[in-house]
C-alpha cells in the first residue's frame, strides 16, 4: 500500500477495470474512501459496495459495471473557487458532459455539477470518465 489512499483506490479499480473483472477488492478503507465509493454509485459508475472487517483496518468490495476508462487522483491538492471549477473540469474531462470530477467541500464530497449549483468551491480530489 503506498502513501495515498485515494490514488490507491482508483488505480486498484483502473486495473480491474481493465482487466474487465467484474469485483475489485481495495484495502484502501476510510470515510473519505466510502463517500468517493457513494458519489461513484450515485453517478452510475460503480454498482453496489460493501466494507469488509478483516481486523486490520478493513476492505472495500467493490462491484464493476465496466463504466469507468479513466479515474485518478489529482495532486497537488490546492483549493479553487466556483469560477475556476469549470476550468479545472476542462483540463481533467475529455469532452463537456462526460465524467465528473470530485471536489471535497465544506459540506462534504461533491461532484463539480453540484458545487457549480450549490455555489460553493473547495478542494479538486479526483476526476472520473
Amino acid at each position: 500500500m503506498g502513501i495515498s489512499i485515494i490514488s490507491n483506490l482508483f488505480s486498484a479499480i483502473q486495473n480491474a477495470e481493465r482487466a474487465r473483472k467484474n469485483e475489485c477488492i481495495t484495502s484502501s478503507s476510510s470515510h473519505l474512501t466510502q463517500s468517493i465509493l457513494h458519489i461513484l454509485q450515485l453517478e452510475g459508475y460503480i454498482g453496489e459496495f460493501e466494507f469488509i472487517d478483516d481486523g486490520r483496518g478493513g476492505k472495500f468490495k467493490i462491484q464493476l459495471l465496466g463504466r469507468i476508462n479513466r479515474c485518478g487522483s489529482t495532486t497537488p491538492r490546492f483549493p479553487i473557487k466556483i469560477k475556476d471549477i469549470l476550468n479545472l473540469a476542462k483540463q481533467h474531462l475529455p469532452a463537456r458532459d462526460v465524467g465528473i470530477v470530485i471536489v471535497s467541500t465544506p459540506k462534504g464530497l461533491k461532484n463539480h455539477n453540484e458545487c457549480i449549483q450549490e455555489n460553493i468551491g473547495g478542494v479538486l480530489i479526483g476526476y472520473v470518465y
